[in-house]
């Protein structure tokens, strides 16, 4: 059942040389100097992989999740930095466009994304809004002409360098969850201010910012799908996020675990190498089981995906598995190295950094269990 296809094969190979040729050689400059990887995200529209999951009769690719989570991985297992940006600009900024957008929408803004001549960005979360993301303030009201948005979001990814963002707000306070709606907001537009880059403890080269809207006017058609759609239009992108961020945490677990063999077998103490003691042998055995078991559930949340059916549970599931997974494997990895692995020369301690983004992100651990809960029938 797991078993990729030769497409998929290929796919994962060309990624593969890819991040470890052009994404990795740079990552830890990336991490100290906080520098965006603009040019690597423009190489990545060259190569398809912007448009990867989309129909062709959209410019996409018309690959499927399953080949999308590959990719996601491997460039993860690069540079996290990297791979959260192109994560969060597929799943979160094209994907609301591409399923819900006008045929207008579509034309505009999805060839050039794929192209990767900017990004796309979701503007959901909120000061007072995070894992309650019904709690959202953002406030849209009507005009004769389109809308008028006030608020702020917090949290964003790749809003710097989008050419358009999604944002939630509030469009019938009476209706509570079923008052929300999602507009298309273009950096520029006046009253639309992007703050500057937040200072973070990991994944320092994603761009992470505060957006404010100061009595913002979009025109009508910038109503991203039905008036009040919001609320279960971002939990549909969440869940397919979810899969997105699930496979860049097991990249990272993958680049902590392939970092742990390589150390062992260098590392000599009472004149042996330290991988033919069993203790770490256990280790290490541990850590690739768990990767292994993160990688299958992330991609049959996305089979389940590409195939229609429902993949709520499955996809939270694996988003949890997988970043506690990664979180894990990191600090073992760590362990491993011993006093080196605390050191910035040696790349585990900027994995733990990275990785404990994906226990928070796209809903945190918490949540996931709330997800997997109801889903169960559970109340």
């Amino acid at each position: 059942m797991f078993d990729l296809t030769p497409e998929q094969r290929e796919l994962k190979k060309m990624v593969h040389a890819f991040a470890q040729e052009v994404v990795a050689p740079g990552a830890a400059e990336r991490d100290r100097t906080g520098e965006f990887p603009e040019a690597i995200i423009r190489e990545m529209g060259e190569l398809g992989l912007l448009g990867l999951p989309f129909a062709e009769e959209h410019g996409g690719n018309g690959l499927d999740t399953v080949s999308y989570a590959i990719a996601v991985e491997e460039i993860s297992r690069a540079c996290g930095s990297t791979g959260l940006t192109y994560a969060a600009n597929v799943s979160l900024g094209i994907s609301p466009i591409y399923y819900f957008g006008t045929q207008e929408h579509k034309e505009k803004y999805l060839p050039p994304l794929f192209q990767g001549k900017y990004l796309a960005s979701f503007g959901l979360t909120e000061p007072e809004a995070g894992s309650d993301a019904g709690g959202t303030r953002t406030r849209a009201h009507r005009t004769d002409t389109g809308w008028i948005l006030n608020g702020s979001k917090c949290f964003i990814t790749n809003a710097s360098h989008a050419g358009v963002v999604t944002v939630t707000a509030v469009t019938d306070p009476a209706r509570g969850t079923r008052g929300i709606s999602a507009f298309l907001v273009e950096p520029g537009t006046p009253g639309f201010r992007i703050s500057t880059p937040y200072a973070k403890l990991g994944l320092n080269a994603s761009d992470t910012t505060e957006l404010v809207f100061e009595d913002v006017e979009i025109p009508g058609e910038n109503l991203l799908g039905r008036e009040n759609a919001g609320f279960r239009q971002f939990l549909q992108i969440l869940d397919g996020g979810r899969i997105s961020i699930g496979a860049m945490a097991v990249g990272i677990a993958q680049a902590a675990l392939d970092a742990s063999l390589k150390y062992a077998q260098e590392r000599k103490q009472f004149g042996k190498k330290i991988g033919s003691f069993q203790a770490i042998q256990f280790k290490l055995a541990d850590m690739a089981t768990q990767v292994e078991l993160s990688r299958l559930m992330v991609w049959r949340a996305a089979r389940l995906k590409d195939a229609h059916l429902p993949y709520t549970k499955e996809a939270a599931m694996a988003k949890l598995h997988a970043s506690e997974t990664a979180v894990k494997v990191s600090l073992e990895a760590i362990q491993i190295h011993g006093g080196y692995g605390y050191m910035k020369d040696y790349p585990v301690e900027r994995y733990l950094r990275d990785a404990k983004l994906t226990e928070i992100g796209e809903g945190t651990s918490e949540i996931q269990r709330l997800v997997i809960a109801r889903q169960l029938g559970l109340d």
